[in-house]
């Protein structure tokens, strides 16, 4: 969690993202980020921020930074009146979850995830029909339906966790198979998988790693276990987008790569100038939706607010809450 970014002057929040934007280009951004800190007083407004977020929403307007696990913790902890969604739909819908009493809003309802559109919710009834008495594990990348059809959601930090916490022989995981395969490959559990992918995560390849490796050989290369389990098993670590990030500041490796959205390497380099971080990467087109005058339209307007179904709601919370209490 960072410090709320509405306690800052402008000026002292340049220094936070100078090393990955341009002077030229903060005078672009400095009348939204103004508006933006005015309008969270204003609204008694929140802005949660994951870490695929660009620096300047990571970095200047951000109340709460982190990954899906964090964010989803911190919904539940969150004493503003409105929350303001700087992520996926799933991830607003997440923290509606958490704060059903709460406004909150999604600053472009068009932020969706590969992952969330590949599952519905009869599929999951479909899967549970199949494999009676076996247990459903869902990604948080998931819709609010889909997490309403399953026993318990996890995060790419706590998959595992989650998966033996069950104490099953076989679990089914969805609906990324990447991170059921890896997960696969750290436990005794049986894991039953979904056809899904991150549409990001996918795109590398182990070859990316050896290339690389052959020019920079001092290299630390670390993975989203969202990767193909080749991708991973080139890779020097792997982990959620907050555990790579405490690998960074614990190891402050000379040079880096991190295989995943490319926001990501921007933020981490903010606040660690010593490290040099490599491409490739990837972008989200869907968490490039998010911007700072999305975020600015959406406090000015109260739009768009976040709406669940009750009964949808109540089981949905049902998985995110076991989840977080393990």
């Amino acid at each position: 969690m960072n410090a709320r970014a509405q306690d800052f002057d402008l000026e002292a929040l340049y220094p936070r993202v100078s090393r990955v934007i341009p002077p030229i280009e903060w005078l672009t951004y400095m009348p939204d980020i103004e508006a933006i800190l005015r309008l969270k007083r204003e609204r008694d407004a929140v802005v949660l921020a994951h870490n695929y977020m660009t620096p300047e929403i990571y970095h200047c307007v951000a109340d709460v930074v982190g990954d899906s696990l964090a964010l989803a913790k911190a919904a539940a902890k969150i004493e503003a009146r409105v929350v303001v969604m700087a992520g996926v739909h799933f991830m607003a819908e997440t923290a509606k979850l958490m704060n059903p009493d709460k406004v909150v809003l999604i600053p472009d309802t068009r932020a969706g995830c590969s992952l969330a559109t590949s599952i519905v919710a009869e599929d999951v009834r479909s899967l549970r029909r199949r494999h009676p008495g076996v247990p459903i594990v869902a990604y948080v990348n998931t819709t609010a339906a889909v997490k309403a059809e399953v026993d318990i959601c996890c995060t790419s930090a706590n998959a595992r966790d989650v998966v033996e916490s069950l104490g099953a022989p076989r679990v089914i995981m969805l609906p990324d198979r990447f991170l059921a395969a890896n997960v696969a490959k750290t436990t005794a559990v049986e894991i039953i998988s979904w056809d899904g992918a991150c549409e990001v995560h996918e795109g590398f390849r182990a070859g990316d790693v050896r290339e690389l490796r052959s020019v920079y050989p001092d290299a630390v290369v670390l993975a989203h276990p969202e990767c193909p389990p080749e991708v991973v098993a080139a890779a020097d670590f792997s982990g959620s987008t907050a555990q790579m990030s405490a690998f960074v500041a614990e190891r402050r490796p000379r040079r880096a790569l991190l295989l995943t959205e490319c926001s990501m390497g921007d933020n981490i380099a903010g606040e660690h100038p010593e490290v040099e971080f490599l491409r490739p990467c990837g972008l989200c087109p869907h968490m490039k939706r998010i911007t700072l005058p999305a975020i600015r339209r959406a406090l000015e307007t109260m739009t768009t607010a976040i709406e669940i179904d009750p009964a949808v709601a109540t089981r949905a919370r049902r998985a995110v809450e076991r989840m977080t209490a393990l």
